[in-house]
């Protein structure tokens, strides 16, 4: 059998946009992720302030929730985005590294719903949270 974690893994690491935003996966399986985003001048979207752009939360949040659907012992396969609400909070720390965490918490037939979390080191204050739903393939 095929470990879903390495799929997921070797998936998000091939993904071109998440390369070029530095992306790592931290943790994966049972439907959890954990993604990190560094911080890169190159993704200010305010220069006056230093704050990363919205956009480049928006992708750490969607990444790390397919990360997670991806790897729940449900999801037999790959999965796409089909609805994704993020509520941003606050602009993120200029100089912080951005950590994504994500839980699939159910699984249908064909759709996974997810949460997730993005922090800088104030993790008592997140940045953005997302609510999700996602194709589940392969059933």
């Amino acid at each position: 059998m095929v470990d879903k974690t390495v799929l997921a893994r070797q998936f998000i690491e091939a993904i071109p946009h998440a390369r070029a935003l530095g992306l790592k996966l931290k943790q994966i399986g049972a439907g959890e992720a954990e993604i990190t985003m560094p911080y890169n001048e190159d993704l200010i979207g305010d220069p006056r302030t230093g704050v990363i752009h919205g956009g480049a939360v928006s992708t750490i949040l969607d990444t790390c929730c397919g990360a997670a659907v991806m790897s729940h012992p449900s999801a037999p396969g790959g999965t796409a985005t089909i609805d994704l609400r993020i509520d941003y909070m606050r602009a993120a720390t200029p100089g912080q590294t951005i950590t994504a965490r994500a839980s699939c918490y159910h699984i249908t037939r064909n759709v996974a719903f997810v949460r997730a979390t993005a922090m800088d080191d104030d993790h008592d204050r997140p940045v953005a949270t997302a609510s999700g739903s996602f194709t589940v393939e392969g059933k």
